[in-house]
């Protein structure tokens, strides 16, 4: 099972690299990156989108019909539609979500900025998400962009991570603490 996700993540890459330096070339960075955040989105909210992008049952040609189609009726751009075409040609659409980061990492790093995955148990309003920024870019000791989502499951609080560091400062992890210390009491 590792060896199938370094071997899609080496996909991700290659193909996040290609338009990457395309995009560079044309100065279409910006907007690139704002289809790949749309059309991410656009997956996010529609599973019939997702199981298109995954289903073998689906003809490469129908796929890319269809993914056409719904690029050119969202708006992306001429670099995303052309990388989608190529993606369903070669049955790659599923590793779309991991294209978008690596193109969106290759894009922090050229503008040096470090990305902050935040996950907080319920949204979080303006001025705590530029309170975080800011701590977290104090920490990092550089620009930082947030990537945000909201996990119940955490009770109260948020987990931080920033590249290999994380902090969890959630209910769930001090209650699963707690019940550690009363282990060891019992």
């Amino acid at each position: 099972m590792a060896a199938v996700s370094a071997a899609s993540s080496g996909v991700a890459q290659r193909y996040a690299s290609a338009l990457f330096e395309l995009a560079r070339e044309r100065g279409a960075l910006d907007a690139v990156a704002a289809d790949l955040d749309r059309l991410e989105a656009m997956l996010a909210e529609s599973g019939e989108l997702g199981r298109l992008f995954s289903s073998p049952i689906v003809s490469r040609a129908e796929q890319r019909r269809a993914v056409l189609a719904l690029a050119e009726q969202a708006g992306l751009g001429e670099l995303v539609r052309n990388t989608l075409g190529v993606l369903a040609e070669h049955r790659r659409l599923a590793a779309v979500p991991a294209i978008a980061r690596a193109f969106r990492a290759k894009l922090a790093e050229l503008r040096g900025e470090v990305t902050a995955e935040i996950v907080a148990a319920a949204p979080l309003a303006a001025e705590d998400l530029a309170a975080l920024e800011g701590a977290v870019a104090r920490f990092a000791g550089r620009k930082v962009r947030l990537e945000t989502s909201v996990d119940p499951a955490l009770l109260a609080g948020v987990v931080v991570r920033v590249g290999s560091r994380m902090v969890d400062a959630s209910l769930r992890r001090r209650l699963q603490q707690l019940e550690q210390v009363m282990k060891g009491i019992g």
